[in-house]
This record gives structure tokens, C-alpha cells and sequence, in this order.
């Protein structure tokens, strides 16, 4: 039986003007799962649910929401900064934000551990040095400051610091986003690495579904604050049933598979305060009818945990994916 590291069952965000994550629901075991979607869709939303960093006026409310066996929804503080960096880390987008620019990397690396680890100097110093070479980098950058890092090597080490207490669960929030496409590559290969030698499960967040297929083994594709399809990889890449999935798929580039133009999805995700009334992707989606914009459909089982929420589903004909506009 597959031990659930993450178990979130109808997870709802609040916030006095509008519910930003609505019904959310997914379980994370020992493997690497991406919440997908476009700015706006509530994924990195339901990242900060996860570590306690939902900030008031928020509410955060579910039937269940249990990380490592904790209870989130009733863990004291002291137990959340037992958990935070330890059991559950964090990879954030932009290193320059995340580091302290007056830190030496070596001493940023040796404070994450003092914090949740009492171990002599000696073993410190010994973890700080395995990290550092585990994450591709030459132990010279462990005396340099952030302001002295190349952006993938800054990445690099925030990696290096989410890592070094051994946790069960890393969410990475966009990590490759500030990234050239090289340093990019080199990064999800080091996150592929990584999660096979440590054994650590991985909550990826991100808008590239390119970036999906080469780091998840199971994906969420997030609209408008709630999933609108879900399974895994291989079945959505090579069965995406709902029209906000095509979309996404049309839009990654592609050496050869393609001819003409990228797709593109018209207009924009809808504000948490004027969601429309039935699907939310109804005003965008090409495929809409009149019960459409009446009434919300829910996620329906396809297959082998394929889920897809649409009235349309199984669509009527294989769409190109260059097609969709």
C-alpha cells in the first residue's frame, strides 16, 4: 500500500472578497506530482496551504488536510517550525529574493541545519560539503555571497538548503522560471536526480506543462482556483481531454511535432470576485454550450484516475492540438 505523504480533501482558500482555491483534492505518496496552470489559478496558492503560509486575512478550511501525519488544519506553532524545513522545504522562484544577501552560502547552509538539527561542527561542516557536491557545485561557492551567484547556481543552492535536513516532501514553486532554457534543463535533471537518490516526494508547481513532462509522474491541471483534469502523465499527454488542457499542449514549443504557429487561449483567467457561473473556462473555451455557462461540472473518472471535469468529455473528435484557439 502506497504511503499518502500529502493527503488534501476539499481544500478551500478564503479571502473577505472572493474563494481563490475551491474543492481541491489530491494525494502525494512517494512520488513527484505538478499542480499546473496559468498565473491566477490557485496552484502556488495551495502551496503556502501546505506550509502554513497562508496569511490573514485568509482562511484556509478542508475536510482534510494531513502532511506526514500532521494535521495542518490544528498544528500549533511550535509544530509547524518542527515541520517547516525539516519534514516539508520549499524551492521558491527567484534565489535573489529567497537568500540572505549578506549570508555566505556555507553559513545560510549551516543556519538551515542548526534549526531543526543539534549535530557537532564537525558532522555540520561534513553535510554542509555532501550537499553542496550533490547539487553540482564546487565547494568554492560555499564562501560567496548570493549576489555573487549565477542564477542557476543560486537555484542550485536553494535546492542544496531545502535538502540538506533530509526532508520527506519538497514543494518547488516555479524553480526554473527565472531560468535560460540550458540552466533549466539542468536544473529538472538535478530535481530527477535527486528525488531517486533521497527517496523525497516532490510537489512541483508550475505553468509549463514542458516542465511537467519532464520532471511529474502524476498532474493536476488547475483553472480559476480548482482542477480541471487530473492522471498521469502519461495518460494526459497522450489523451488531454479537457479544452483548457489542449490548450496548455498547444502551446508548448516543439522542435519537429508541429507546423505553423503556437496556439494560443484567448482572454484571461477570471478574478477570484467575478468567477462565471457554470464551468469557469467556459468564457474561453471553444467548445462551450449554453449548459455550459449554467451549470459547474464536476471531475468524472475516465480511467485508469484520469479525470477531467467537462460535459463535453469524451470529446466528439481528436482536436490538433495546433487547432485550438
Amino acid at each position: 500500500m502506497t504511503e499518502h505523504r500529502v493527503i488534501v480533501d476539499a481544500l478551500n482558500i478564503d479571502y473577505p472578497a472572493a474563494r481563490v482555491v475551491n474543492n481541491l483534492s489530491f494525494t502525494l505518496g512517494n512520488e513527484r506530482l505538478a499542480l499546473v496552470g496559468e498565473s491566477g489559478s490557485g496552484k502556488s496558492m495551495s502551496a503556502r496551504a501546505l506550509m502554513g503560509l497562508v496569511r490573514k486575512p485568509g482562511i484556509v478550511s478542508a475536510n482534510r488536510l494531513n502532511v506526514l501525519g500532521n494535521d495542518l488544519l490544528t498544528l500549533s506553532t511550535r509544530r509547524w517550525q518542527a515541520l517547516r524545513g525539516n519534514g516539508i522545504a520549499m524551492v521558491l522562484q527567484d534565489p535573489r529574493y529567497a537568500l540572505n544577501p549578506v549570508k555566505t552560502v556555507a553559513a545560510q547552509l549551516d543556519e538551515a541545519l542548526t534549526l531543526h538539527q543539534r549535530l557537532p561542527r564537525a558532522e555540520r561542516l561534513a553535510r554542509i560539503h555532501d550537499i553542496i557536491r550533490a547539487v553540482g557545485l564546487n565547494e568554492h561557492v560555499l564562501q560567496r555571497y548570493p549576489g555573487e551567484l549565477s542564477g542557476g547556481m543560486g537555484q542550485r543552492v536553494m535546492i542544496a538548503m531545502a535538502l540538506i535536513n533530509h526532508p520527506k516532501l519538497l514543494i518547488a514553486d516555479e524553480p526554473t522560471t527565472a531560468l535560460d532554457v540550458t540552466i533549466q534543463a539542468q536544473i529538472l535533471a538535478l530535481l530527477n536526480t535527486l528525488k531517486a537518490e533521497t527517496g523525497t516526494a516532490v510537489l512541483m508547481i508550475t505553468h509549463d506543462l514542458g516542465v511537467v513532462a519532464e520532471v511529474a509522474q502524476q498532474v493536476a491541471v488547475m483553472y480559476a482556483g480548482q482542477v480541471v483534469e487530473q492522471g498521469s502523465v502519461e495518460a494526459i499527454f497522450a489523451d488531454p481531454q479537457h479544452p483548457y488542457t489542449i490548450g496548455l499542449m498547444g502551446s508548448i514549443p516543439s522542435l519537429g511535432a508541429r507546423k505553423g504557429q503556437l496556439s494560443t487561449i484567448p482572454g484571461a483567467v477570471p478574478l477570484p470576485e467575478s468567477m462565471p457561473e457554470g464551468c469557469r473556462f467556459a468564457t474561453r473555451c471553444p467548445f462551450a454550450q449554453t449548459r455550459c455557462h449554467a451549470e459547474k461540472p464536476q471531475l468524472t473518472t475516465l480511467g485508469a484516475g484520469h479525470q477531467v471535469a467537462c460535459f463535453r468529455v469524451p470529446l466528439e473528435q481528436h482536436i490538433a492540438l495546433g487547432e485550438i484557439a
